[in-house]
């Protein structure tokens, strides 16, 4: 959000009236915010006026209660884990990557918790499948990935499809949609960013805010590996299609706001703020 911002008020751009928006996991909650009509949250905003808070709110306070439980009931499992996904990225199309990813997230522990209150958010926000938003998501049966609103896919909600791209396996409980059980995007890929329908002449902008984290802790460490190898992969995939990529991630400033635990709200107007001035920065390449 705060990149968004920066960028919007420096570069006098409407990122509202994009062709397109892919969003996978708590990126999906920034596509469907814009979908809705409303523009990134400035630092020291107040919620834009409306039936429902911004949809980025009202989450992360369960977000981080859920973390911090699951940390406790999973420890080194969930870490063993998010290592095993890291070199299942790589393989974005492979059938046996598929198999094998399907059958990792059907040994995993299904957990009671799950997202109704988002649901119930973005559902209240208004936000649509209008042709220009795709939310990734992963079928937990079969590993493949799912890309919600592009032609062929399972009919859903918006808010359905957030809930499902944000259904971090072992924290939260699958979503159903259409008979099927969906989980978190970030399982194929952090950005997903050649779900993108971008071919020659587009630009593409992609935010990979997991690319840059702090620390060394192994959980850290495979989140940092996987954003980076993924996204170098993809970006080449649309450039080939002849499309313009610039892929950001956080900047020192914003890196150092943000710290090791992404479920923790207590940072959220420091973030937002280095975020801000980091998307300042960046409009230079759009002047």
């Amino acid at each position: 959000m705060g990149v968004l911002a920066g960028l919007e008020d420096e570069a006098g751009l409407d990122l509202r009236r994009c062709e397109y928006f892919v969003g996978t996991s708590a990126g999906s909650i920034v596509a469907a915010h814009l979908v809705a009509g409303r523009r990134p949250r400035r630092p020291h905003q107040a919620p834009e006026p409306g039936p429902a808070p911004e949809a980025p709110a009202a989450p992360a306070g369960r977000l981080a209660e859920a973390g911090a439980a699951a940390a406790r009931r999973a420890g080194a499992f969930a870490l063993a884990m998010a290592g095993a996904f890291a070199p299942l990225a790589l393989g974005l199309a492979a059938p046996g990557g598929a198999v094998l990813r399907g059958a990792m997230l059907r040994r995993l522990p299904r957990p009671a918790h799950g997202l109704d209150d988002l649901r119930a958010q973005v559902e209240r926000s208004g936000a649509r499948f209008d042709g220009r938003l795709r939310i990734a998501a992963v079928d937990r049966q079969t590993g493949r990935r799912v890309v919600f609103g592009r032609p062929g896919a399972p009919a859903a909600t918006v808010a359905e499809a957030v809930a499902a791209s944000c259904c971090v396996p072992w924290l939260f409980a699958p979503v159903r949609i259409a008979g099927r059980e969906y989980v978190d995007g970030g399982v194929w890929s952090p950005t997903n960013l050649d779900a993108a329908p971008a071919g020659r002449g587009a630009e593409v902008l992609c935010l990979n805010p997991t690319a840059s984290l702090r620390g060394g802790g192994e959980m850290v460490a495979a989140l940092r590996r996987i954003a980076r190898s993924a996204a170098t992969v993809e970006a080449l995939a649309v450039r080939s299609r002849g499309a313009a990529v610039r892929v950001v991630g956080p900047d020192a400033a914003s890196a150092r706001a943000m710290g090791e635990n992404l479920m923790d709200r207590g940072p959220a107007e420091e973030v937002l703020s280095a975020a801000y001035a980091q998307g300042v920065a960046l409009a230079s390449g759009w002047r």
